[in-house]
């Protein structure tokens, strides 16, 4: 499985524990940057990136690292097809695949600990999406593309 990864100068250091932490776990990791930690970058850019990879099916899933995860999940999140979840522990993850499908996922750098951040990367990539959940994604796609969402009440 490939995953893109991403981060702003904030998410750098976990960016970085967190693709240690997939290679050794056996995945291709995909590190759109930033390099450099050191001086500020803006986090869109680096969002785009990852969500393009998800997108295109270049790559599999996507993890982004910011500060808090919030900008990256809303910038992600601006992509058509992206289910970009910020989550801050595994039980957010579990539900972010269970019921959204989260085929991104934020975190955040000055909010958690590798260890933490590891836990609830696995966590959410260890769990499947459970089908029941799929008209609700449908009427997300629906507004993306422009159509009028099939609301069943």
């Amino acid at each position: 499985m490939k995953i893109a990864i991403g981060s702003d100068h904030a998410g750098f250091t976990l960016k970085q524990g967190l693709a240690a932490f997939l290679s050794d776990a056996g995945y291709e990791v995909l590190d759109v940057g930033t390099a450099d930690g050191g001086h500020s970058v803006d986090y869109p850019v680096y969002a785009f990136r990852v969500a393009d990879l998800v997108r295109s099916g270049r790559a599999d899933k996507g993890v982004l690292v910011c500060g808090t995860g919030i900008g990256m999940s809303i910038a992600a999140n601006k992509v058509p097809g992206i289910r970009a979840a910020n989550v801050w522990d595994v039980s957010t993850a579990v539900l972010a695949a269970k019921h959204n499908n989260a085929n991104v996922l934020t975190v955040g750098g000055r909010l958690m600990a590798l260890e933490r951040a590891s836990e609830i990367v696995k966590a959410w990539l260890n769990t499947d999406f459970e089908p029941r959940h799929q008209h609700r994604l449908d009427l997300i796609t629906a507004m993306e593309e422009g159509r009028e969402p099939q609301v069943n009440t």
